[in-house]
């Protein structure tokens, strides 16, 4: 309606791209994996420059920091064909035993996946 992507959707867009790695690089089942990346303990979103619906968007991922029971995900959003970001931000989530609602050490083979983005 004002001609720009409402800034909600740029937190969706982080949310996807980190969910979309784990399960595609790190092996996580959303519905059954006993540890979750379940909680974003802290957020934070840069606006650069404004995207526009239906503008594509590109996304870049890179881990910032990886602890034993959380990492900080760090995503940069950019207009297709673009090299300047417009708008860069982190997640950085604490995975959760799904059973108990503690938090969990990072499985092994999510750990070696999430080693590969560390910067």
């Amino acid at each position: 309606m004002y001609g720009h992507v409402n800034n909600v959707v740029y937190y969706a867009w982080f949310d996807s791209v980190i969910t979309e790695y784990l399960i595609r690089q790190g092996g996580l089942d959303i519905q059954a994996s006993d540890a979750v990346a379940l909680y974003a303990v802290e957020t934070a979103c840069r606006f650069h420059r404004s995207l526009a619906f239906p503008e594509i968007v590109d996304a870049g991922l890179r881990v910032g920091h990886l602890g034993n029971t959380s990492a900080r995900f760090e995503v940069a959003l950019f207009r297709q064909s673009e090299e300047k970001a417009a708008a860069t931000g982190y997640f950085t989530l604490v995975f959760v035993d799904r059973a108990v609602n503690r938090p969990t050490s990072i499985p092994a083979p999510m750990r070696a996946s999430l080693q590969r983005l560390l910067d």
